[in-house]
């Protein structure tokens, strides 16, 4: 039987960025599952205790600098550190994930989630525009006005609170957190431990 990953992210998140394909390459490879539940962060880190960027202390902001210098160094990633157009509203992109998923599989939904994050971390487009978004979409081979039509319904932003809503109640605070059998892995810098858990 098939393992489920529940993969919580956001696709602003520059470390859910970093731990993307990888993950997809993991599950793959073990035959696993991805259930795609991109999150609201701010709804996130308002009843768990996070703090949004901006607002932490500077001690703590000059350290993620360094920690994304040293995974962009160790997985040779095109990331960019500091991009022109982050942080970014990234409710659009969340609800085009959720639609992308459920209209069109879980592949198509991995690949329009690299697209929307490559569009931040890699190309510096700001990913808070319909434009750029629509040219993501249109990247994947989908029709982006169908995508685009299904973010507005109720079923599709309901799933986006539902997701956030579950994610708090699975003991989430943080993006990309990866579910496994009822337990949470924190951060891409836990992948190793992913594949141990798929595997057991």
């Amino acid at each position: 039987m098939k393992k489920n990953i529940e993969y919580y992210f956001s696709p602003m998140s520059p470390w859910a960025y970093l731990g993307h394909e990888r993950l997809n390459t993991i599950a793959n490879r073990v035959g696993a599952n991805i259930e795609l539940r991109p999150v609201d962060p701010m709804k996130l880190f308002a009843a768990t205790g996070g703090v949004p960027l901006a607002k932490r202390p500077a001690q703590r902001q000059k350290y993620r600098i360094y920690e994304l210098n040293r995974w962009k160094s160790f997985l040779q990633s095109p990331i960019i550190i500091e991009p022109d157009f982050f942080p970014y509203n990234p409710s659009t992109a969340s609800l085009v994930v959720i639609a992308t998923d459920k209209l069109f599989g879980q592949d198509k939904g991995m690949l329009i989630t690299q697209k929307l994050m490559e569009g931040c971390w890699v190309h510096n487009r700001d990913m808070g525009s319909d434009e750029e978004i629509r040219n993501c979409i249109e990247a994947c081979d989908i029709d982006s006005e169908t995508v685009m039509q299904s973010i507005t319904t109720q079923e599709t932003m309901n799933q986006y609170d539902e997701n956030t809503e579950l994610a708090i109640k699975n003991d989430v605070f943080g993006a990309p957190t990866y579910r496994i059998d009822g337990e949470p892995f924190w951060g891409q810098d836990r992948l190793d431990f992913v594949e141990r858990a798929l595997l057991d």
